[in-house]
């Protein structure tokens, strides 16, 4: 229908048409949706130079936590590069949260500075929501909470091109009633077929420790099959990484519905076709779920011992997490950190912690480029 889409539509190529005598008027637009965007906006003498901004890289990040931390006071154990090292796959909006969100955090406990230990918490409340500990949990939930994240961390140890378990949580954070919390150490363009096919085991962890410890499944794991099924899908319609089906692009991205484009659409692959895909889904499912039953069946005491600690506790760090892992002592208190210190980079002299105009801590590394473009979105399973 002529809606005002279109009406803004028309008024920009006549403002453009070239007719005017306008000169030297250069138009910058934005927008996160250019699949939608008319052609004939996109033809040369319009918007004929086109810049694709991704995901920052660590450069990018780094500078954008510049901006962000300018007016705050920086206490001098923050370094913005290792937290640019720690913040692999966050946007510009997440950093400036995690910014803010830390400076909430030392108000509320009357710091005169940030410290590395706010940005921290700050970090996970971003990744996973403000922890909500008021809510009411039974015993009978919080035994099954405990087993289900410690599947997902017991299978992401013993799965090598996993990201290494930083946090686990049986507290409830925004929609989840427990996490288990995998950092990346690094920014990463690709995915292999191996790295999808563990992490689809890792997704299916959770659901398989109930069924061998609980002798019983609940809702709780309803996300991660939803996650582990998009991913098989994936790889199967859209990087084609299925032997029987070869290197084909099946369907389509399934767009919002929006100007020019139809409201209805047809597969364009056949039935038959469409039954294969299905087995081939089916198939890599069931090869990780078989995959993560032999891993906790073989590993089973280590999966008691986590989810007791985890039952007691509540939480489990980084180093806590190895030190159980590999039979040593598990320390009663966490000396780990959420922000390891960056390769080849030394830390920073310690600066006044009062508010000042220059720029904070964190070195002078130019902007980012070309961003790299990150696949990955959430990296923590949550129950």
């Amino acid at each position: 229908g002529h809606d005002e889409r279109e009406q803004t539509l028309n008024q920009l190529l006549v403002e453009m048409d070239g007719f005017g005598t306008n000169t030297g008027v250069i138009i910058i637009a934005a927008t996160n949706r250019r699949d939608i965007l008319d052609p004939a906006l996109l033809r040369p003498g319009r918007f004929d130079r086109q810049i694709a901004v991704g995901y920052p890289d660590i450069k990018g990040r780094e500078a954008i936590l510049r901006v962000h931390t300018k007016n705050k006071p920086i206490a001098p154990d923050v370094n913005l590069h290792t937290i640019a090292a720690s913040t692999v796959g966050f946007t510009g909006a997440d950093l400036e949260n995690l910014a803010n969100e830390a400076a909430l955090l030392a108000a509320k406990k009357n710091l005169r500075a940030i410290t590395m230990t706010e940005i921290e918490e700050a970090t996970i409340k971003v990744i996973a929501g403000p922890e909500k500990k008021s809510r009411v949990v039974t015993e009978k939930d919080k035994k099954l909470t405990a087993y289900h994240e410690a599947g997902h961390a017991v299978c992401t140890y013993y799965l090598p091109t996993q990201d290494p378990v930083h946090q686990i949580s049986i507290i409830p954070r925004g929609m989840a009633g427990g996490y288990t919390l995998s950092l990346p150490g690094e920014d990463k363009s690709y995915m292999t077929k191996r790295e999808m096919n563990e992490e689809i085991v890792t997704l299916l962890g959770g659901r398989v420790a109930e069924k061998l410890v609980l002798e019983d499944i609940s809702t709780g794991a309803s996300n991660d099959i939803e996650r582990a099924t998009k991913v098989a899908r994936n790889m199967i319609m859209r990087y084609g990484f299925s032997e029987k089906l070869g290197p084909i692009v099946y369907g389509h991205d399934e767009n919002e519905i929006f100007l020019g484009r139809d409201f209805s659409s047809t597969p364009s692959y056949s039935e038959n076709v469409a039954a294969e895909i299905d087995a081939e889904i089916r198939e890599i499912i069931d090869t990780a779920f078989e995959r993560a039953v032999e891993i906790l069946t073989e590993h089973m005491d280590q999966l008691h011992q986590v989810a007791q600690y985890l039952f007691e506790h509540e939480k489990m760090e980084e180093d806590q997490f190895a030190a159980m892992m590999e039979g040593r002592p598990v320390p009663e208190t966490s000396g780990s950190s959420f922000y390891r210190a960056a390769p080849g980079r030394q830390p920073e002299p310690p600066k006044d912690t009062a508010p000042k105009e220059e720029p904070a801590p964190g070195g002078q590394a130019p902007p980012a480029e070309h961003p790299d473009h990150s696949p990955f979105g959430e990296e923590w399973n949550h129950f």
